[in-house]
């Protein structure tokens, strides 16, 4: 297992997953040490979750019982993907009476930047994305602005310069965004997701104050009500 360098070590034993992306990821986190894994899934987040999840707790001989509480990647993000991953914490958390933690994806996706200030970006397709901006304080993250569903070119503003831009909004809206920020952003990260070893990072101060939830609480963070649109709904390009 790993140490998180950017967390001291504390004694919390937690399980996090996510399925939000394309991408799933899990990572046990035991007294400030992080093992995890991660692998593009396509159409089959369910089973590689799982397995996932079977592996981590077998390498560090680990039951579902013994865990502090079980968190997760609550969205905004891929409809199937957050559905899948709160079905999952609420069948391993109602079978183990084991409490549950949501993390934002999007907040995730920033912890997991080597950056102080970071705008992240994620492909929602037809024309729109999810989009939030954080600054790094101390050891918390400050909300420069919340997570929300906007046209690229309607992006919120942001100040000053040195941003790290990361996200799927990236690479499929990159001419508009770096023309929307100017010389604002120092680099971009189109390939970050979401990942579990970042959720479980922030979800770890929660469990120490308390700040967890039952299985029934376990739900997605959506930010748009539709999939998809008619054609006569839809933005121009």
């Amino acid at each position: 297992m790993k140490r998180n360098p950017a967390t001291r070590s504390r004694a919390v034993k937690l399980l996090a997953l996510d399925t939000s992306s394309e991408y799933c990821s899990a990572a046990l986190w035991i007294d400030g040490e992080v093992d995890s894994r991660d692998t593009p899934a396509g159409q089959n987040h369910s089973s590689v979750l799982l397995r996932m999840i079977d592996e981590l707790l077998r390498a560090h001989a680990v039951r579902l019982g013994d865990l502090d509480a079980i968190a997760y990647g609550e969205g905004p993000g891929s409809f199937t993907g957050l559905r899948i991953t709160c079905g999952v914490v609420q069948g391993l958390a109602f079978g183990s009476g084991v409490p549950v933690v949501g993390v934002g994806t999007l907040l995730a996706m920033a912890e997991g930047c080597a950056a102080d200030r970071v705008v992240c970006c994620v492909d929602a397709r037809i024309h729109e994305i999810y989009h939030a901006a954080y600054r790094r304080a101390v050891d918390r993250w400050e909300v420069v602005s919340q997570p929300a569903l906007c046209a690229p070119a309607a992006a919120p503003a942001l100040d000053g310069e040195g941003w790290a831009g990361c996200g799927s909004g990236f690479a499929a809206y990159r001419d508009i965004l770096e023309a929307r920020y100017g010389g604002q952003l120092a680099s971009v990260e189109p390939a970050r997701y979401p990942h579990a070893r970042d959720i479980a990072a922030l979800a770890v101060p929660r469990v120490e104050r308390g700040e967890v939830s039952g299985a029934e609480d376990a739900a997605p963070v959506y930010l748009r009500n539709k999939v998809a649109l008619r054609t006569d709904e839809r933005p121009n390009r």
